[in-house]
């Protein structure tokens, strides 16, 4: 059960697979919003430039319908007429054209801009397979495509054919109307018609577009086992992770071990806890070179003997620098009177080893401020 679990698509598509899917070439696509706003632009443009176009179309008539002599006795004139009258049609519907291809063009926008895809352009066989082309026909998506046709042609038959009998008496009218008049009337058809399309394409938008952004987010569901893969090929697989984080663990404790001999006290706990530090000249305050507990302070301990650095057994010191200095990093002011008192017992060791006498006796009972006194840790 758990299996299934994760091969079934529950999990919302990541950034980075809806990113994948628009460099294929797959985004939300709606038609009906790209047909709604041609049949807008087509709507605003002939009611805003409706009578200059009617002037424009009875004049080019005018033209077409006066015989000339000169073009009945030379045929060449005809076909230079034929170009006039052709230009001056053209540049008349040329605003309603440049109209539409920019609502067209700019339909794309309102579900995520243009997307321009070299991926889907590349030849893919299987679109050429027919099994394919079939299971694709009598897929669920072909079913609601279907029903969505169906739908769309029966909502807009109906209100072809409303406005045909609503309009039955102006559109028989039309024929015993002289052209001027005529086209004045067929003009307010033509606007009359639009905006009644234009009305049901609405209600069509409005219900295809949530649809096509739902089915898209749909389709590009996840499983936990996908997103779980995704997120090892993003971040990487724990388990290299982990293993580099070991690694690096390590050579940093090779690194600090190393530094142990160059120390010149060891502060322990006694056994728990040791931090080595290290005060040479040029050093604004002593530096802890390295620090550990449990096993790693046996080890800074026993390379501390064999190197000759001086051990002290300074319990709350040793617990409050492992706490609250970091490697290579010196020491607090806070603590500059505590290390003080372990600095001078290395200074009369050092007069010890070259003139004799009485041996110094550690330090004991170092002071360290409350506040930089953790609880005593565990090995």
């Amino acid at each position: 059960m758990a299996e299934e679990s994760d091969l079934e698509r529950t999990e919302p598509a990541s950034a980075r697979r809806l990113e994948q899917a628009r460099e294929e070439g797959q985004v939300p696509r709606s038609r009906e919003i790209g047909a709604f706003l041609i049949l807008i632009v087509a709507a605003l443009a002939f009611w805003l430039m409706g009578p200059w176009m009617v002037q424009r179309v009875s004049e080019i008539f005018r033209r077409a319908l006066v015989v000339d002599q000169n073009l009945a006795r030379e045929p060449s004139l005809m076909l230079v007429r034929l170009a006039d009258l052709s230009i001056d049609a053209l540049l008349t519907f040329t605003p309603l054209f440049a109209a539409l291809v920019a609502a067209a063009l700019l339909s794309p926008f309102f579900l995520g801009s243009w997307n321009f895809s070299p991926k889907a352009l590349r030849p893919d066989p299987s679109r050429l397979d027919p099994l394919q082309g079939m299971s694709r026909i009598v897929s669920w998506n072909g079913l609601v495509e279907l029903v969505k046709a169906v739908a769309k042609a029966s909502l807009l038959g109906g209100i072809a054919t409303w406005v045909l009998w609503s309009e039955r008496g102006d559109l028989l009218a039309m024929f015993a109307q002289s052209i001027p008049v005529g086209l004045s009337s067929a003009g307010h058809l033509l606007n009359f018609s639009f905006v009644a399309i234009v009305s049901a394409m609405l209600v069509i938008v409005a219900v295809d577009v949530p649809f096509q952004i739902w089915q898209y987010h749909d389709k590009l569901k996840m499983s936990r086992q996908e997103v779980k893969q995704e997120g090892k090929e993003l971040e990487g697989d724990p388990e290299i992770k982990g293993r580099i984080r070991q690694l690096q663990r390590e050579a940093a404790r090779k690194r600090m071990m190393a530094a142990v001999p160059a120390a010149d006290v060891i502060v322990t706990n006694p056994t728990h806890c040791a931090v080595a530090l290290a005060y040479k000249s040029g050093m604004g305050a002593p530096k802890v070179l390295a620090k550990g507990l449990g096993e790693i302070a046996l080890k800074i301990r026993q390379l501390g003997a064999a190197n000759s650095v001086p051990i002290v057994e300074a319990a709350p010191l040793a617990r409050a620098l492992y706490r609250h200095v970091d490697l290579d990093q010196e020491i607090p002011s806070t603590l500059y009177a505590a290390v003080a008192e372990v600095l001078a017992y290395l200074h009369q060791l050092s007069l010890w080893r070259q003139n004799g006498g009485c041996y110094p006796l550690p330090p004991r009972a170092i002071k360290v401020p409350d506040d930089l006194l953790p609880e005593a840790p565990h090995g």
